[in-house]
């Protein structure tokens, strides 16, 4: 799969009317871009994109979530394996289409997540799925390096979904992902380099051979703000 160097995080477009939908996905696919990341369980959104991608889902490498839910009104995640079989079936049918490139993993994070998924019925899923055809690569998201370094090393992911930016590579590894949004978390003496675990993740998926989408490329967009950056200017 040859994807574009800038990809589309969808999750913007929740909220949106179907008009803005169709103008952004015009926008990215008109400007080359090819990856479309679509977690959101929503039911509006899921379908208004579908429609935008009528009739080009051929020019697009969709990633769809397993495990992201809605449930009462509220995205959620679940590891319920029936959970999972409906909203990663409703996915397919509200994008009117019948195979997904790259099923991942939804935003496994910790250490008994990832027990729990990689030693139980959600990865044997997956792996149907793509014996199936259903899916043509499995994926996983995450923000934890130990985490995420342990699932590529099973051998079993293609493509890794990782926060990757010069302020989340200086952050130590034990912190929690909300703590990536507080100012404090940056004022420590301890940030000298890239954080040992993170670029050993990054080495370890060169060395498998697994593919790296990058989320939080802007750390949330605070590096495009002299203000909010931890650097105090502004990333090019």
């Amino acid at each position: 799969m040859q994807v574009s160097e800038v990809g589309l995080g969808c999750e913007h477009l929740q909220g949106l009317s179907e008009k803005e939908i169709f103008e952004v996905v015009d926008a990215a696919i008109s400007h080359g871009i090819n990856i479309f990341d679509i977690f959101m369980s929503e039911p509006q959104v899921r379908t208004d994109i579908g429609k935008a991608l009528a009739g080009r889902r051929d020019q697009v490498l969709l990633q769809g979530h397993i495990g992201a839910a809605w449930k009462n009104g509220q995205y959620c995640r679940t590891r319920d394996l029936a959970e999972c079989k409906i909203f990663f079936e409703d996915f397919l049918a509200r994008l009117d289409t019948d195979y997904v490139d790259i099923g991942m993993l939804h935003y496994i994070d910790t250490e008994a997540d990832f027990a729990g998924v990689f030693g139980g019925p959600v990865i044997e899923y997956a792996k149907q799925l793509k014996e199936s055809g259903v899916i043509r690569a499995i994926g996983m998201s995450s923000h934890n390096p130990s985490v995420a370094k342990k699932a590529v090393e099973t051998g079993l992911i293609d493509v890794l979904m990782f926060s990757v930016n010069p302020a989340y590579d200086l952050l130590p590894e034990d912190l929690e992902l909300d703590s990536f949004f507080k100012e404090e978390s940056y004022q420590s003496n301890a940030l000298l380099g890239t954080n040992p675990a993170r670029a050993a993740l990054y080495q370890t998926c060169e060395r498998m051979g697994c593919g790296i989408t990058v989320m939080k490329g802007f750390a949330a967009g605070a590096l495009l703000s002299a203000e909010r950056s931890p650097f105090g200017r502004a990333l090019t």
